[in-house]
Parts: structure tokens; C-alpha cells; sequence
């Protein structure tokens, strides 16, 4: 028995300077996320673009500026309004974006460089900067990261004091996100420290989740033989702790007491963290819940639009946008009004499609890989959702979306105006989501609050790493 028990202890000292140094670089970034997230978040002067309705209806339609400039095949188009004049953006075959006035027809040279500029400008209120440097932005790095999902970007760089990047989506006229120069350098440290993407530079994307699975488990099974050890040797931590107080000697294993009692009382915080964390790499390294395949693939020819955009029956006051979607062997102009809701209409008979966010929420479904619905036993439910939940979180961006529930527990969410699907969540998906924000995200405490609830997790990090630094100390002690 005594033999066991020094090997319990033994194997508690090695796990626990295994995880040492991944401890500590994992508790610091832990402990500076809410300073990133929340108190030192830049502000910018518009979170959201609110377009100025326009004060004349479009002269011409899109059939009649493609015709105009012999565009006989593109992907898609949408409507804006640029410095007071109505244009078009037509993605063309080559997948860029060029504009066109809708009252001329008129090519706007570099337009969507200029309307990324505009909308740049309209979100930080800022019309003086120079613009340092601005690019066109088709993978994510350390600085934008895949959280903000959203790609391709305009990145823009502002000539100013505090280092200004706003990167911009002209598709849709939205922000991806906005970063200066404090909050980029946290970014980085964030990325290198907490996820490890150096790792990834290294080996590739799995080889760095299968080291940090390894490394969490390592932490686990110290955490384990931690508590097994104080199991074995309580009676006699707590005999000697008395025989000292007795003989009124020094206490000269102060650090390796701290170190004991300290562990105990955070030990339910240590074990949040690490099966959250495993739960979530586990599922990172099996289910890969971003498919490959972004957005469905169309081709539309300028003959098939026989109804002009312009005579669509939908008050032009309520129109937000107009494009197309193509599903079920047809073409429908695709009309977002400014009430979130989207509406179907045959390109060729201007008829509308009754529930056509329905049917294309439900095809996008089948074309990114969900089981068709003659194979699954029960009803398809459809539902549009308008704000974040535990389920299809802040993570996600995109709002609003089309959830299509299946019978078979998988929840597939599109945001149907750019044909993109926002996240797919089954049964290890979900149960793996709930696990990271409560037990590792700590949203159990969003009742209190977000200041509340980052000072909770920041303490709950604090008591692992300084458990962590008595551990070695202790050890370098018995040296």
C-alpha cells in the first residue's frame, strides 16, 4: 500500500510539470480574454449599416443594364444606394463585383473598392483619415480570425493614432469586424497562447488539436492523481499539520499546504475547464462542422429575366434588396424587405412562390449535405430565427437565418439571403456547445451579468495557475 502511494504521488509530480507550462500559457490567456472581449474592446461609431432609402425609383432595370453592357451570364446581383444614386452590383462569372449605375447603366470603375471605402468610413464616422492601405481579404488570419466567418472582406487601414482596421462585406453592406492596434496585438498573443496556431504552422490543423487533446488529458489525469493522492495521505498532512502546531515549529511546507488546499478548493474549476476543453477538441477532431462547400453555385442567363426587378409588387419603401436564387429547376428574384422578411418571385411570370424561404432553406439544406427528406420519418420543420440563442449563439454572426429541424436531432441554420449555411448542429455538436459556454465560457453566470461573469471565469483562472506555480514551487523545494 505504501508502495502505491508513492507511486500515486510519483506520477502526480510528473503529469503535473507535463502540464506546467500549458497551464500557465492557458490561465494568462484565459485571464486576458475579458480584458479583449469586453473591457479594452475598441468602440466604433456604427455597428450596423442603415441604408438611406432613395428618393427616386431606379430608371432602369437589371435586365435592361446587363443588356446594355452585353453581359450575357452571371452568378447573381444586388441593389444599393451609393452617394445618393441607386446601383447595381453584379457578380459576374469571374466572381467579382462590378457596379453599374441603375439610372444610366454606366460602369462605376474600382466600385467595390470604393463602396467598402464608403461603408469603412460610415461605420467609424470617420471621414478625414487617409486610408493606409485596403485589400481584398479571401482567408482568415490571426488578426481575423474564423469567428468572424465571414469572407470574402475588404480589409481597410486607417492612417491614425490608434491603428483603425474595419473589414467590410460590400455583399451584404455589413462589418465582419474592427480592430486597433491594442486589440490586434491581444489578438495574436490570444491565438498563440490559448489555441496554439503555431501549432498548425508547424503540422497542420489536426496535428495541433491532437497535441492540445493530449496535453488536456494530461491535465485531467494530474488533476486525478492530485486528488487521489490527497485521498491517501489526509490522515497524515493532517497529523503533521497538528504535531506542528503542538511543538510550535516553524511550517516550513507552507507552499506544498497551500498547494494541497488551494487544489481542492479549485479543483472543480480544473475540471470544467479540462473536459470542456477535451469535449471540444474531441469534436473539432472528428466532425469537421463547417463544410468545405461555401454557398451554392449559380448561373444565371440575362434572358431568363423576363419581369423586371422594378415591377415587383412589394412597396419600394419596404424593399431592403433584391436578388436571385436559383432552386428546383428555377429562378426567383429574392426580395429582403426592411422587416426581415424574404420573398420569392419567378423571374419569367412574376408570380410569387408562397413560403419560397421555406423551399430554399430546405434545398440549401440538401445541397450542403443533410438527408433528404424521403428518408427521414416525421416532418421537416422550418423556422426563421431573429436573434441568438443558447443553441445558435453569437458565434455564428448571421441573423436572420432559417433553421431547418430534422427528426433526427440535426439543426441545419442558413442565412438564405447569401445562400450560406451559418452552422450545423447534431446531437454531439449540441451537447459539446452547451458544455463550452457553460463549463468553459462560464454563461451559467450571464444573469449576473457580462462584467460579472468574466471576473468569475478571470478568478477561476487565476486559482488554477496559482495552484499550478505552489505545485512547482513545491517541488523545487524538495530539490
Amino acid at each position: 500500500m505504501a508502495t502505491a502511494k508513492q507511486n500515486f504521488y510519483k506520477w502526480h509530480r510528473i503529469l503535473g510539470l507535463t502540464a506546467l507550462i500549458p497551464v500557465i500559457m492557458w490561465t494568462l490567456s484565459g485571464f486576458s480574454h475579458p480584458f479583449m472581449s469586453n473591457w479594452f474592446r475598441p468602440t466604433i461609431a456604427k455597428e450596423f449599416y442603415k441604408a438611406q432609402p432613395l428618393k427616386e425609383k431606379p430608371a432602369l432595370s437589371i435586365k435592361q443594364v446587363l443588356d446594355k453592357n452585353e453581359i450575357k451570364d452571371f452568378i447573381n446581383f444586388g441593389s444599393i444606394s451609393f452617394k445618393g444614386q441607386p446601383y447595381y452590383q453584379v457578380l459576374g462569372m469571374d466572381s467579382t463585383y462590378k457596379y453599374y449605375s441603375a439610372n444610366t447603366g454606366s460602369l462605376l470603375n474600382d466600385g467595390d473598392r470604393l463602396y467598402a471605402t464608403f461603408l469603412a468610413r460610415y461605420f467609424t464616422q470617420d471621414s478625414t483619415s487617409k486610408v493606409k492601405s485596403i485589400t481584398l481579404q479571401k482567408t482568415f488570419d490571426a488578426e481575423y480570425q474564423p469567428i468572424n466567418r465571414l469572407l470574402p472582406v475588404w480589409k481597410i487601414a486607417f492612417d491614425r493614432p490608434d491603428g483603425m482596421d474595419v473589414y467590410i462585406e460590400t455583399s451584404q453592406s455589413r462589418m465582419g469586424t474592427f480592430n486597433n492596434t491594442t486589440r490586434k496585438v491581444m489578438l495574436v498573443v490570444f491565438e498563440q497562447l490559448h489555441t496554439w496556431q503555431f501549432l498548425e504552422t508547424i503540422g497542420g490543423e489536426q496535428f495541433r488539436v491532437v497535441v492540445l487533446l493530449i496535453i488536456v488529458t494530461v491535465m485531467f489525469l494530474s488533476l486525478l492523481s492530485g486528488l487521489t493522492v490527497y485521498g491517501l495521505f489526509w490522515k497524515k498532512f493532517k497529523t503533521a499539520t497538528e504535531n506542528r502546531r503542538r511543538d510550535k515549529r516553524k511550517d516550513t511546507r507552507f507552499v506544498h499546504r497551500f498547494h494541497r488546499q488551494l487544489g481542492i478548493a479549485v479543483s472543480l474549476v480544473m475540471f470544467t475547464f479540462t473536459i470542456s476543453g477535451a469535449f471540444h477538441l474531441y469534436v473539432k477532431l472528428v466532425n469537421d462542422k463547417h463544410p468545405a462547400q461555401q454557398g451554392v453555385k449559380q448561373s444565371v442567363k440575362t434572358d431568363q429575366l423576363l419581369t423586371s426587378n422594378l415591377q415587383l409588387p412589394v412597396a419600394d419603401s419596404l424593399v431592403k434588396n433584391v436578388a436571385l436564387a436559383q432552386f428546383n429547376g428555377k429562378t426567383y428574384y429574392q426580395l429582403n424587405d426592411t422587416k426581415k422578411h424574404v420573398k420569392y418571385f419567378d423571374v419569367a411570370t412574376g408570380a410569387e412562390l408562397v413560403d419560397g424561404d421555406v423551399a430554399y432553406a430546405q434545398y440549401l439544406a440538401i445541397q450542403y449535405g443533410a438527408t433528404p427528406q424521403v428518408k427521414v420519418k416525421g416532418r421537416v420543420k422550418v423556422e426563421q430565427v431573429r436573434e441568438f440563442t443558447n443553441e445558435y449563439g453569437f458565434i455564428n454572426k448571421r441573423l436572420p437565418v432559417q433553421q431547418v429541424s430534422y427528426t433526427n436531432g440535426e439543426n441545419w441554420y442558413f442565412e438564405t439571403t447569401t445562400s450560406q449555411l451559418a452552422t450545423k448542429v447534431a446531437g454531439i455538436d449540441r451537447a459539446e456547445g452547451f458544455s463550452f459556454i457553460f463549463l468553459h465560457k462560464y454563461f451559467g453566470m450571464a444573469w449576473a451579468g457580462k462584467n460579472v461573469r468574466d471576473i468569475v471565469s478571470m478568478l477561476a483562472a487565476l486559482g488554477v495557475l496559482v495552484v499550478s506555480v505552489f505545485g512547482f514551487a513545491g517541488f523545487i523545494r524538495n530539490k
